[in-house]
């Protein structure tokens, strides 16, 4: 008798927003562009058919550097209505771009059972070696299989899982780009099943937007940088993130104008580093994180920047109080 996870009656339902993965050569141009369909992305893959029933459907066919918020929230209510209707699994393909920061918006968003993992390539399919069809098979095993069902929003490539809220693009071009770099990845696929490591603590999700949401910036501190950014930006965005030196430190410059920046609206303070936490007591110079927590700011935790952004639009669209939006940020990282 086959396991759940090898059982080829499974329904898997792809979901295709262009990227890499969709990208060819249309003429005598050099450079590639999103034209492959669903369909075409499915019929590449040899044995894609023995590991589950898979119907593509085209969502979006755009670069990842192209997708807004909104195509998240849409594609958010369709995977809604996707596992209402008895698919077993989702996978949706799109460019690396911006990967971790749509499957970690989703994570925020998605409240189905129905397994969801997201996907992509770094070499497009007119290369040697594109890796798309590998990652697409590797996606649909992973979506039908018995750990995926309440982990959360996944990402595959390169036959690693990896969750969406520890997920990071941390090279422009290798196949083996993406990786988690506080915990590792949560499983990998061997022989074609997934292989689950360990389990994550499900997250309470944020509630769906009825509009856009709210402005939300980043400035990042760099050596000499005088804070000019941080002029003006009352009245012109709802929340900002600092993508703070090391462990969560600006210039002492900054300092004054953060805390009235602080005081008008939530400002997070994040790591510019993209792996480990904020601290908060360690050090106590101006600029440093304690004197900045003192000012009002809120820590991202080990949330990186670009995710930290995400979470504090999310809240601020939801109306989330601002003593809540902190201890999101607690419960987050």
């Amino acid at each position: 008798m086959l396991s759940a996870d090898r059982d080829p009656n499974r329904t898997v339902l792809v979901l295709t927003l262009g990227g890499t993965i969709a990208m060819t050569r249309t003429g005598v141009a050099s450079g590639v562009t999103p034209t492959l369909t669903g369909s075409d992305l499915v019929a590449a893959v040899p044995g894609l058919q023995d590991a589950a029933v898979v119907t593509a459907e085209d969502f979006r066919q755009m670069p990842g550097a192209s997708l807004a918020i909104s195509d998240i929230v849409s594609l958010v209510d369709r995977l809604k209505r996707a596992g209402l209707g008895g698919i077993d699994g989702i996978v949706v393909t799109q460019g690396t771009d911006t990967l971790e920061e749509t499957a970690y918006l989703t994570d925020l968003y998605y409240q189905g059972s129905t397994p969801a993992v997201f996907t992509g390539a770094m070499r497009n399919a007119a290369t040697a070696g594109a890796d798309g069809p590998a990652n697409l098979l590797a996606a649909v095993q992973t979506a039908v299989s018995a750990g995926a069902r309440g982990a959360g929003i996944l990402v595959v490539l390169g036959d690693e899982i990896h969750a969406a809220r520890h997920v990071r693009k941390m090279h422009t071009t290798s196949p083996g780009a993406f990786c988690s770099p506080d915990t590792g990845p949560l499983g990998h696929l061997v022989e074609g099943t997934a292989r689950f490591h360990r389990s994550l603590n499900p997250i309470a999700p944020v509630p769906l937007p009825v509009g856009a949401l709210p402005q939300v910036e980043i400035v990042t501190a760099s050596l000499g940088s005088t804070g000019t950014l941080l002029e003006g930006l009352e009245g012109k965005v709802a929340g900002l993130v600092v993508a703070a030196f090391g462990a969560g430190h600006v210039p002492e410059t900054w300092c004054a104008r953060l805390e009235a920046l602080a005081a008008a609206m939530p400002v997070v303070l994040a790591s510019r580093i993209g792996s480990g936490p904020v601290l908060t007591s360690t050090y106590a110079f101006p600029g440093s994180e304690s004197d900045l927590l003192a000012r009002g700011l809120i820590s991202a935790g080990a949330l990186d920047p670009y995710k930290a952004r995400l979470l504090l639009a999310a809240h601020l669209a939801a109306g989330t109080p601002r003593p809540e939006i902190a201890k999101a940020f607690l419960d987050r990282s």
